[in-house]
């Protein structure tokens, strides 16, 4: 795998060492291609003394011994300030607005790909950092552009659609040229503690916990009515914020009188009234929408596709490519039709936008267009 700089020795890369297998194959990959390599180690989330479920102290552990055995050095830093400033308080302040937010995109934005590339120049004097994702950079077009990952699978170009192409320029993401099967391949020939470990999930600040009960321990319950579609009341819940559109577990609703045998799914939160709207079917009318309307926007080459582009979306993690329509509305606000309509589109959520292989950039759903 060729190097993406033309003469690698002596250019120093500071490589964000999670204690994963990916940024263990990383570190691994850059020294082969000449790189002067050191880790860092990043600690986001301060955990109680008690608390059983965040793994920081283990991942600490086994990215030491992953850079031991390389022989490379470890720094570590603290932003767990910057995490909660940034990342959680909006996390916590979405949905309490009642939206659904992706707080890894905000990790990205904020933290990894912020205060990460500024410590690793400002402290570390980096030429490059370099972390585990599974996207790819190409600078062909005279400009550094992001690409999927080759790991249809594991692309993680979603989380990064944020970054400009001058943070992209000063990052380097090696395992995004190969398949993950590779990458453990990899780990467990150099001997790597990591090479069989578990690939994180879910929110980190929240680990093995259930979502609901950490999500209650900040924002209290706001009991209110479940009603259907058609304004029957049939149950309860204890916050719309612990709800999200398409949910489908969770939702307390047993067997009903004059009801078929299919599924009960939230198709619309009515934050004004507080209550929960349920319907059954995973292609319900109300959980349908033909496009919608978002704002935060972002593109990666500052500038964003034309007027009326032919492009595809993805509005959430691993849904495949859906062609759509975007114009502009203003400044900072598009409007996206879908070719066909798609489900439990979910505001609060990114849309990020693709031509091909190349990453654009996105926004975040502001509301939908039903019909």
């Amino acid at each position: 795998m060729a190097a993406i700089e033309p003469n690698p020795n002596g250019k120093k890369v500071i490589v964000g060492m999670s204690g994963g297998v990916d940024s263990s194959v990383s570190a691994y990959l850059l020294m082969q291609q000449g790189y002067q390599v050191e880790g860092l180690f990043m600690k986001n989330w301060e955990e109680d003394d008690t608390d059983e479920y965040c793994a920081a102290a283990e991942d600490l552990k086994d990215a030491q011994a992953v850079c031991d055995k390389l022989g490379i050095k470890l720094h570590t830093v603290n932003f767990a300030a910057e995490y909660w400033d940034n990342v959680f308080e909006y996390f916590l302040a979405e949905y309490k607005a009642g939206r659904t937010p992706n707080p890894d995109i905000m990790c990205n934005k904020e933290i990894k790909f912020k205060a990460f590339l500024e410590f690793a120049d400002d402290i570390l004097d980096a030429d490059y950092i370099a972390m585990g994702h599974y996207v790819r950079r190409s600078d062909a077009s005279g400009q550094s552009q992001m690409l999927r990952g080759v790991d249809g699978n594991k692309d993680q170009s979603y989380f990064l659609y944020t970054l400009s192409h001058e943070q992209i320029a000063r990052s380097l993401f090696p395992v995004g040229e190969l398949e993950k099967s590779e990458v453990r391949e990899i780990a467990k020939e150099m001997g790597l503690v990591t090479h069989d470990k578990k690939d994180s999930t879910g929110i980190c600040f929240i680990g093995e916990r259930k979502f609901t009960d950490f999500l209650r321990t900040f924002l209290p319950a706001q009991p209110g009515k479940i009603e259907t579609a058609e304004g029957e009341v049939i149950g309860e819940h204890q916050g719309l914020m612990y709800h999200t559109l398409g949910q489908r577990k969770g939702l307390g609703i047993g067997g009903m009188k004059n009801s078929n045998d299919d599924p009960w799914y939230v198709v619309d939160k009515d934050l004004e009234r507080n209550v929960l709207v349920v319907g059954q079917g995973g292609k319900h009318p109300r959980l349908m929408s033909v496009g919608f309307y978002a704002d935060q926007l972002h593109w990666v080459d500052r500038t964003g596709p034309n007027d009326g582009a032919k492009i595809t979306v993805k509005t959430r993690y691993r849904q495949q490519d859906v062609a759509c329509t975007l114009t502009y509305e203003g400044d900072d606000r598009i409007k996206v039709i879908f070719d066909e309509p798609v489900a439990a589109v979910t505001p609060g959520q990114s849309a990020v936008f693709y031509d091909g292989e190349v990453c654009l950039g996105g926004g975040i759903i502001d509301s939908l267009i039903r019909e």
